[in-house]
């Protein structure tokens, strides 16, 4: 049921999940769940590799590293829940946990797309300046670079988590998602989401331009 609160801020949120149809759930969460497995086996043995074997301390195996990290991260934060949600009889998260998984999901999100953006200047330079990539991709560089993807996917998510946090959430609680989105959290708000919707579009559009000039850059 869909609880209708009257001028009274909501303190928790109803997941709708992925089905209302039971005898989709065992085959679902079997699914999920082994993508889930896999998802972490790979992204965790790519580190555990890359660490452990000398010829892979390159910025190539560097990045590639810190994208496996970073996509361990943000699969686990969307995942879990989720497929404790589809045995569970009650999908609730509590307004400051919907908050947080909100806020990290974006932040990796960004993130992800910064070093991928540092992977196409890595082969740019590896390429085109074969005879000076050791003097210019440095361990010092590549670490700088690994923190300036984080610090703008974070940056990006505060913003963003900020906004849409302060709404006012009055009516249904009732989010039509397996995850807490941005999207289906303006549709409950009861305040005006214009400004919210202004700040999303632009943090998502000038962060997704930004990570994709250097990638077309460098195939160009």
């Amino acid at each position: 049921m869909v609880n209708e609160i009257n001028q009274t801020q909501v303190m928790v949120f109803v997941l709708s999940g992925l089905t209302d149809e039971e005898r989709l759930i065992p085959f679902l969460f079997l699914i999920f769940l082994l993508a889930y497995i896999l998802s972490v086996i790979g992204n965790a043995g790519m580190i555990l590799i890359v660490e452990k074997t000398a010829k892979l301390q390159t910025p190539m195996y560097f990045f590639l590293s810190y994208l496996s990290l970073v996509d361990l991260f943000y699969s686990t934060i969307i995942t879990p829940r989720m497929l404790s949600d589809l045995i569970s009889l009650r999908r609730v998260i509590s307004f400051n946990g919907c908050a947080i998984q909100f806020f990290f999901f974006a932040a990796l999100a960004g993130t992800e797309i910064f070093i991928l953006s540092n992977m196409s200047y890595d082969r740019y330079v590896a390429i085109c300046h074969p005879l000076h990539y050791t003097s210019i991709m440095t361990k010092r560089k590549c670490f700088c670079l690994v923190l300036l993807a984080f610090f703008i996917g974070f940056l990006q998510s505060s913003l963003q988590t900020n906004c849409v946090f302060r709404l006012q959430f009055c009516q249904s609680n009732l989010i039509d998602h397996f995850y807490c989105d941005v999207l289906p959290l303006f549709k409950l708000s009861c305040s005006d989401t214009k400004y919210c919707a202004l700040v999303t579009m632009y943090s998502v559009g000038v962060c997704t331009i930004a990570s994709l000039i250097p990638i077309l850059i460098s195939y160009m």
